[in-house]
């Protein structure tokens, strides 16, 4: 079956655009021109992916976010924005986007991330090589792969899906350092790298913000600066 993209977009032009590149891909496209109605076309289709422009009318595509996530969408969302400033970008990520894309952007660029984080979203996080067992106990963290699920001293936490897939593989190799870079090809599942590595810096502090006791001094998900990060199950 082909998978559905909703655009939510207010500027005919680019969602031309987009519904005619998308369309040649096999996407089938849903067309959004402001946050209200981008709501609802996806609390009704649950579509396989949104893009989302940030400069909506009615509704700002920062709220859409939230407001998807807080009903339990798991949709993943590409951002698009024409903005440059850091701290959108990073508040966008930091209410649920999966990542975001600069206007104006390569067509080959978006379809790579698009197609990348549906196949995401269709997969769950291998097993790591020679631990078949259905549990990995890291010392007070414990990542249950069959229920897809990860308790801290017994207690379940409540993770995202990429949070789980990132702690998971991290978890899945205590002490080995991955950089962001590695980490977007092997969890964001960019082929070759093509995102952006802020993405993973908010979401390795979403993450510990619920692992960590202390999340300015983490002992679970450990920096090495210059590196990049590992997981430590001491």
């Amino acid at each position: 079956m082909g998978k559905t993209v909703l655009v939510i977009e207010d500027e005919k032009n680019i969602v031309d655009i987009l519904n005619f590149n998308l369309t040649r891909e096999g996407y089938t496209v849903l067309e959004a021109y402001d946050g209200e109605a981008g709501i609802q076309l996806a609390l009704d289709n649950n579509p396989d992916l949104i893009l989302l422009d940030l400069m909506l009318p009615k509704v700002s595509g920062f709220e859409v976010c939230r407001t998807l996530r807080q009903a339990g969408s798991a949709i993943p969302i590409i951002m698009l924005t024409a903005r440059e400033e850091e701290t959108d970008k990073v508040l966008g990520l930091e209410l649920g986007a999966d990542d975001y894309i600069t206007k104006p952007f390569s067509m080959r660029e978006l379809l790579a991330r698009v197609k990348a984080n549906i196949r995401r979203g269709e997969m769950a996080p291998p097993a790591p090589s020679g631990e078949r067992e259905s549990q990995m106990v890291r010392g007070r963290i414990t990542v249950d792969r069959e229920r897809m699920t990860v308790s801290k001293d017994g207690v379940p936490l409540d993770l995202s899906q990429r949070e789980y897939e990132l702690i998971c593989f991290l978890a899945s190799q205590p002490g080995k350092v991955f950089p962001r870079e590695v980490l977007m090809e092997r969890v964001w599942n960019y082929d070759g790298f093509v995102g952006d590595v802020r993405a993973v810096d908010v979401a390795i502090r979403r993450l510990r913000e619920k692992v960590e006791d202390d999340p300015a001094a983490p002992t679970f998900i450990i920096t090495r600066r210059g590196l990049g990060y590992c997981f430590s199950g001491q």
